[in-house]
């Protein structure tokens, strides 16, 4: 197939690091596929981005994630485009004890945070592996490098990308695919992150940690990631500086 334009697609675009993201790209004068469940919000943000960049093709697709079938229809549904950059970043937390947490919560977080995140990882490595020029950036966590109280089921989610993340830009490096796989570790952000994990409508981040960054800020980290030869983009919790590295998993 020949495709005349190329594509940066980001899951969870509608808000928080996903739509700082898109603004970022948009800026970088690329066309964009945008992800989300709440359409008003990707037309909204689609009509905003293009009054700055007119010559942009912006596609938005409303899909529900959690749901992990939908995984299969989206990327069958975007087989059409090149996406040269496919960024999995929707996903949410849960703040709780484990023998409290809402497990139909959960399920949902668990459907959204592994299942499609690897379905969409999976089939987009299958048909650009031997692409060049090609990058997949999966959203991981502090929290899926060290532990957080009453956070353990969220954090075990974010574990599994940051090891499926590694593994994967490990296997691609040894079968010499110019595919290259990365993993972002935001930590406290301020964005609707805190209001669904903690399940309120407002929530108050200079209440709950002294420091934190915006979502632009982790936006911006995001492109030096992309632009860097690293595999792992983490902020550092002693200091909240971002920092590149290889790996951090033994292996």
């Amino acid at each position: 197939m020949m495709y005349s334009k190329n594509y940066v697609c980001i899951t969870g675009a509608s808000s928080g690091i996903g739509l700082e993201t898109a603004k970022a790209f948009a800026s970088l004068e690329n066309n964009l596929i945008l992800v989300a469940r709440r359409q008003e919000r990707l037309e909204k943000l689609k009509e905003e981005l293009l009054l700055s960049f007119p010559k942009l093709d912006i596609v938005v697709k409303s899909v529900d994630l959690s749901i992990s079938e939908n995984a299969f229809k989206l990327y069958q549904e975007l087989k059409s485009y090149q996406i040269l950059t496919w960024i999995n970043n929707a996903g949410f937390g849960n703040y709780d004890s484990v023998d409290h947490q809402n497990l139909d919560k959960i399920t949902k977080m668990l459907h959204l945070n592994i299942e499609s995140l690897t379905i969409l990882s999976s089939l987009y490595v299958k048909d650009y592996k031997n692409v060049e020029g090609t990058q997949l950036i999966n959203l991981s966590s502090r929290g899926g490098y060290m532990l957080v109280k009453n956070a353990v089921t969220y954090c075990a989610s974010k574990f599994y990308v940051s090891a499926f993340t590694e593994g994967l830009a490990l296997e691609l490096a040894a079968n010499h695919c110019p595919l290259k796989a990365k993993v972002l570790a935001p930590a406290a952000t301020k964005s609707e992150f805190g209001q669904v994990a903690a399940d309120t409508d407002s929530y108050d981040y200079d209440k709950y940690f002294t420091t934190y960054h915006t979502s632009k800020e982790m936006a911006d980290f995001l492109i030096e990631l992309y632009y860097s030869d690293k595999i792992v983009g983490l902020v550092d919790i002693n200091d909240f500086d971002f920092k590149l590295s290889e790996p951090l998993f033994k292996h």
